[in-house]
């Protein structure tokens, strides 16, 4: 499952188990922690995930910056829902655009 992780939303994305598509799944209406963190783990339940990769929003440079420092929290706190893997996700954009 992957997460994108923002202030007000989390966007979800399910893949196949080789990794080479992926198909957006729910948006979560960011409330509090829990509640988010317990539609995941429905969602997760519900489509038999076998892990989380989370979006990780570096500088172009590879510094930390306040929202990926914010990422790498919200994966410390979501880490007993499966295995967790951040994904640096500087040139992402560049990719989709291609």
């Amino acid at each position: 499952l992957g997460l994108d992780v923002g202030t007000k939303t989390i966007g979800t994305a399910l893949c196949d188990a080789g990794w080479s598509s992926a198909s957006p799944a729910l948006l979560i209406r960011r409330t509090k922690f829990q509640r988010d963190k317990a539609q995941l783990a429905d969602l997760i339940l519900r489509q038999q995930v076998a892990g989380l990769v989370v979006g990780l929003p570096l500088n172009l440079d590879g510094s930390e910056s306040p929202r990926s420092q914010s990422s790498r929290a919200f994966a410390r706190n979501v880490e007993d829902l499966g295995p967790v893997l951040l994904w640096d996700e500087r040139w992402s954009t560049q990719a989709v655009t291609r």
